[in-house]
């Protein structure tokens, strides 16, 4: 099973879109999409599973994009690590996930890790900025203004289109690479 995760500086940088973008792009790896949320509306935490493929809510989205299941993961900062080790037991069978967060990397380890940029947004999550030397990869809105990173790729995306082929061929060589890896760990290969 390959984890990829989508985090983002703030909200409404297009997240939701790269995710949904991503599952439609590469429908053979039966994705299972998680969205993981701070508010937790007075309870310490909780996951749902989401069957609406209305697209009228992030989970809905990743369900009409093609996703096979998709739950919703409601914890605050002290929760998460009680919500993640919750999550990972229901996330048991599935073939690939793909989880929408930023905070969930110092949970849980992702094969590919991908942050959204907008630099025209001027909010900037500490949550990101704590995670951004571990993603593998950025996604930006825009690249003017910004500085090109020397050690990981930069995708450059024009909304409404969050998705490039680049960023597809990029994700699909690293669950390529992650199965590789397992097969040889086990002595498969």
């Amino acid at each position: 099973m390959a984890i990829v995760v989508i985090g983002g500086q703030a909200r409404k940088v297009g997240k939701t879109s790269v995710v949904a973008g991503l599952i439609a792009a590469l429908p053979e790896f039966h994705w299972t999409a998680v969205k993981i949320s701070e508010h937790g509306h007075g309870e310490a935490w909780g996951i749902s599973e989401d069957h609406d493929r209305s697209g009228e809510t992030d989970t809905s989205r990743f369900l009409a994009a093609g996703a096979a299941r998709a739950l919703w993961v409601r914890a605050g900062s002290a929760d998460l690590a009680n919500a993640v080790t919750d999550l990972k037991a229901r996330l048991a069978g599935a073939e690939n996930v793909m989880v929408e967060s930023t905070r969930v990397v110092k949970f849980l380890r992702p094969d590919i890790f991908l942050l959204v940029l907008d630099p025209g947004n001027p909010d900037f999550k500490e949550s990101a900025r704590e995670v951004i030397t571990f993603a593998d990869a950025i996604i930006c809105s825009e690249t003017a203004g910004t500085t090109r990173s020397a050690d990981k790729p930069m995708f450059e995306v024009r909304p409404p289109s969050y998705v490039t082929p680049e960023i597809v061929d990029f994700v699909k060589a690293g669950i390529e690479r992650t199965a590789r890896q397992e097969f040889r760990k086990y002595g498969k290969g």
